[in-house]
């Protein structure tokens, strides 16, 4: 039974229990009666004090079951209450700042409408609200991570990026969060951050530091899972930068016992990648048993490349979640489960329905299909393979003229890579490369005097392309182009990181002509400026049309390039061009595309059936004097 009646379930009990006194009653009345007239005591007066105490002992009865009632039902919603509000915050390390407490509705509306932030279920949108500032997180911190407090004050960061200000709530409260964001978008910090404060808090509970787990086997708290080595690495430093609780970075390419090592040497976290990751769990390196942190980073990313089976194994080894046994352990020391990535599809959508709890929180910046930052400003040029060399000099003339700025340039194969690195050193330019060839230690210095600036030119291929956080990079140069639009986001997402604004310049020929409608779609969305050729080279293809995109061009005054903060300067120097039709409809005039292929400035596109010989320089309306850049 569940302990609590309603109104009806106790009316008739009373009404079964008033019959049964009644009865009672009348019998013990009549038994009185019959003995009074048969010995003539002076019973009358007997009955009549029965009758009265009965009477008001049943009105006793019936007020204090009346009372016991009316507070079933009163308290019943209060109890409903107040189990909901324990299931949002039940880790206890979410404390609300009084700035965030005093956002009108409307306030918190209009901050979540200007920075594309949604989230699900929407009725908690109100309990976790933005924090608007890195000052909202004091209240949380409570003095505790003083060496967290350090770090954000020497970053000097002006606000949180919107993943971390819709973020940050729900994860202190214990709640397992989905992140949907565009690379770039400062995620690392928006999951570190809880983590750390969650593990730092289990601590000071159990008044027990770092202890190793069964088998004497090393047992981080915090387990952080990335794609590829590079990102791993990125999210390693930041840990190491804060400068709290050792980490430990695990993945291919280096030898197994320094990492064994490390790990032996007291690690509260790893970062790792799948791979490695799995290969020291089954060489008894380390235990998974006490990660009540985890995160899996760039999820979708990871179940492109195969990683699912491994990810699905990584989660039962951890601690277990709250939706399953925790017989004997603290809430805190419970599985909490984070998962970022660039998209929502059916994979991670069931990849979370299996391994994130049922109250899980949603946040999305932007929308939940692929897209493109929309502070990089997107250039596509149409350039064969013979001119690509002479494109590419000239950009480095045009954009590279202080010989200082960091330009990033992509190319998809390892030869290629090696090979366009000798002939621009040959040039006089200081130019480094990261592809496949090259051990890790090579790819991690050339990283580091990238990011440093002693080399500001470096080409890589697409084993760079996800993750990577180098700031200050005014211009990605996709000298080759990917093979998916996804590889085209990404790469072009090593750009306008953080708030700031970039450049994006890819050179494109009918090779690529497989990804030209994705590229329409996703320029489209992204309000970029659509070339000619490329809308021809979309319809060839049975393009069906779509509006949007630009009518008029951007409207930027002076130079179409240089990246700048968006902190500091919102203007873009003049007006948008015309808008476009909406989706499927708009014809030419609302710069939306037609069911017919637009006007060539060369005469009409030439067939596909000779895409795989040589074709002249123009024959998409390739670059010419008046080109774009």
């Amino acid at each position: 039974m569940s302990g609590k009646r309603d109104r009806s379930e106790l009316e008739s009990e009373e009404a079964i229990e008033a019959a049964r006194k009644a009865e009672k009653k009348a019998k013990k009345a009549a038994k009185k009666a019959a003995k009074a007239a048969a010995g003539g005591d002076d019973s009358d007066n007997e009955v009549a004090m029965e009758v009265v105490e009965e009477e008001v002992v049943e009105k006793k009865s019936k007020k204090e079951k009346k009372d016991k009632k009316d507070k079933v039902v009163e308290e019943e919603p209060v109890k409903k209450q107040k189990s909901a509000k324990a299931g949002k915050s039940s880790s206890g390390l979410y404390v609300e700042h009084a700035i965030t407490a005093a956002l009108t509705p409307a306030e918190v509306k209009a901050h979540r409408d200007e920075l594309g932030i949604t989230v699900t279920p929407e009725e908690d949108g109100e309990t976790y609200k933005p924090m608007t500032s890195f000052e909202c997180l004091d209240s949380s911190l409570n003095g505790n991570c003083s060496y967290l407090t350090k770090y954000l004050k020497a970053k000097n960061f002006t606000k949180p990026s919107p993943i971390q200000s819709q973020c940050w709530g729900p994860l202190l409260a214990g709640r397992d969060v989905v992140g949907i964001a565009a690379t770039g978008s400062g995620k690392t910090l928006g999951f570190l951050i809880p983590g750390l404060l969650r593990i730092e808090r289990l601590k000071a509970e159990s008044g027990a530091g770092y202890s190793k787990g069964a088998g004497n086997k090393p047992a981080p708290k915090i387990l952080i899972v990335a794609p590829t080595r590079e990102l791993a690495m990125q999210s390693q430093q930041v840990v190491e930068e804060i400068g709290g609780p050792q980490g430990v970075c695990i993945y291919g390419g280096v030898p197994k016992n320094v990492q064994k090592a490390a790990l032996n040497a007291g690690a509260e976290i790893v970062v790792a990648t799948p791979g490695r990751l799995m290969d020291l769990i089954e060489e008894n390196a380390l235990t998974l048993s006490k990660v009540c942190y985890l995160v899996l980073d760039e999820a979708d990313r990871m179940l492109d490349e195969g990683f699912e089976p491994i990810i699905r194994k990584i989660c039962s080894m951890c601690s277990p979640s709250a939706s399953e046994d925790t017989t004997g352990l603290s809430y805190l020391a419970q599985r909490q489960t984070v998962m970022f990535s660039a998209t929502w599809p059916e994979e991670i959508r069931n990849l979370a329905d299996k391994y994130l709890n049922k109250n899980l929180f949603k946040v999305t910046v932007g929308s939940d299909e692929l897209s493109a930052n929309h502070r990089v400003t997107q250039i596509v040029e149409c350039v064969q393979a013979h001119e690509k060399d002479a494109k590419l000099k000239g950009l480095l003339e045009k954009y590279h003229k202080s010989r200082k700025n960091r330009i990033l340039i992509f190319v998809l194969y390892k030869k290629e890579a090696a090979d366009l690195q000798v002939r621009l050193q040959g040039k006089g330019y200081n130019v480094t490369a990261i592809h496949g060839d090259k051990s890790q230690q090579d790819r991690t210095s050339a990283l580091e005097e990238f990011k440093a600036g002693k080399v500001p030119l470096l080409i890589a291929t697409d084993v760079a392309a996800r993750g990577l956080d180098i700031p200050q990079v005014e211009y990605v140069i996709n000298y080759s182009f990917p093979l998916t639009v996804e590889d085209y986001v990404h790469r072009i997402g090593r750009t306008g990181r953080v708030g700031n604004v970039g450049n994006a310049l890819s050179l494109m020929n009918d090779k690529n002509r497989n990804i030209a409608k994705e590229l329409i779609e996703l320029l489209s969305e992204n309000d970029q400026e659509m070339p000619e050729w490329l809308e021809r080279m979309g319809h060839s293809f049975g393009f069906s049309g779509r509006g949007g995109g630009r009518g008029g061009g951007r409207g930027r005054g002076g130079q179409r390039f240089g990246a700048k903060d968006y902190r500091k300067d919102n203007g873009h120097g003049g007006g948008r061009g015309g808008g476009g039709g909406g989706r499927g409809g708009g014809g030419p005039s609302g710069g939306g595309y037609s069911a017919a292929p637009a006007p060539s400035r060369s005469g009409p596109p030439m067939p596909y059936a000779n895409a795989g010989g040589p074709r002249p320089p123009d024959s998409w309306g390739g670059f010419s004097d008046n080109s774009a850049w």
